[in-house]
């Protein structure tokens, strides 16, 4: 469910496709029929701009590939990739922050519950959990690299937000 939905008998307003402001810092994408699932945050500048209007702004090509890498990166590096494109790329597009924070926040997600999991190996719970994370965050980390080769405003479930 969306936090916009409109009451029974009334409808929907006309608006074209685009991001909404939600909710005090965070925003919704309207697809020009309905809401979509896909939120991000506001993004806070200095210029006359709306902040909504900036992040709705498409992605370059280059912008695309490098969030990919930042998601992708993880499978290889875990955190380290995507930190490092988080300090260089975090001023440079809100797209680039938001991917790279994402994708470091699910490699230290990740790496709290893989501490957890080795420590659970001695009640032997930590056997089934460690292959569940594995595949986990292979499936996850590829679903982000595709939404963001695609210029989506990806967020992982369920992980722990210590970067913004």
């Amino acid at each position: 469910m969306s936090d916009f939905e409109e009451p029974e008998g009334q409808a929907v307003p006309l608006m074209p496709p685009g991001w909404y402001q939600a909710e005090p810092g965070w925003q919704q994408y309207w697809d020009g029929v309905q809401w979509t699932e896909h939120r991000s945050p506001l993004v806070e500048t200095g210029t006359g701009a709306a902040p909504a209007q900036l992040a709705a702004a498409s992605a370059t090509s280059d912008e695309t590939g490098i969030a990919v890498l930042a998601h992708l990166g993880g499978l290889i590096g875990s955190f380290l990739l995507p930190l490092v494109i988080y300090l260089i790329k975090k001023d440079d597009s809100p797209f680039l922050r938001h991917h790279a924070a994402e994708a470091l926040n699910f490699q230290l997600t990740l790496m709290i519950a893989y501490t957890v999991s080795f420590f659970l190996l001695f009640l032997l719970v930590g056997f089934i959990l460690l292959p569940l994370l594995m595949i986990g965050s292979l499936i996850l980390s590829i679903v982000a690299a595709v939404a963001a080769s695609r210029g989506e405003w990806y967020q992982y479930p369920m992980i722990l937000r210590l970067i913004t």
